[in-house]
């Protein structure tokens, strides 16, 4: 997804960056070069050590954590996650976005990146349990998983999260993916998903 990763370089990431759910680092390596510092979290310990591996900046520090559970210790200029929102279950995602909110420095943003309701034609989807989305993947050694996937149409999370307080710009990067960026109502500034 070389254009997804191109599209990093137009969305306001600066500052003290807290990247959740850093998975392999794939964006890890990106944000730093954008970023004063970068905090990474995610809940696999394998996952943290390709992180690392590919991150060699001083200023990046990893953190093993379940999202879920975790409280940020800090506040950041910027919150980003990518891929990561769909996987929020909705029961979970009025706690989410709380806890970002704690992880805001005053006129801080989220930056996020996600597949777009588009994206829900090819997949296969199920549903394991009431109320929560999920989608089947097989992987190369044949084995499967199921997933929780909640894929959101635009106008529908931009009115979630003003529910929540939130004030959010989102557009989509091409068919299936879209991209956001977020702050408090209230908070210092505006928000735009194409500015720096």
């Amino acid at each position: 997804m070389p254009h997804l990763s191109r599209s990093i370089a137009q969305l306001p990431i600066h500052g003290d960056v807290l990247e959740l759910a850093c998975g392999t680092g794939q964006w890890t390596q990106q944000l730093v070069d954008r970023a004063r510092t970068v905090t990474a979290v995610d809940a696999a310990p394998e996952m943290i050590a390709i992180a690392r591996s590919r991150v060699s900046e001083v200023d990046t520090r990893f953190i093993t954590a379940d999202l879920f559970d975790w409280a940020p210790e800090d506040q950041y200029d910027t919150v980003f996650f990518a891929f990561w929102l769909s996987h929020v279950p909705p029961p979970r995602f009025a706690a989410f976005w709380g806890m970002v909110r704690s992880a805001l420095k005053p006129g801080g943003r989220a930056v996020f990146l996600d597949d777009s309701l588009a994206k829900a034609a090819i997949e296969e989807r199920t549903q394991s349990h009431p109320g929560v989305p999920t989608v089947r993947r097989r992987l190369a050694d044949g084995t499967e998983h199921t997933a929780v996937k909640v894929f959101y149409e635009a106008s529908d999370l931009v009115g979630q999260l003003h529910s929540l307080g939130w004030e959010s710009v989102i557009r989509d990067l091409d068919s299936y993916h879209f991209c956001g960026v977020a702050h408090p109502v209230g908070a210092v500034g505006t928000v735009g998903a194409g500015q720096t």
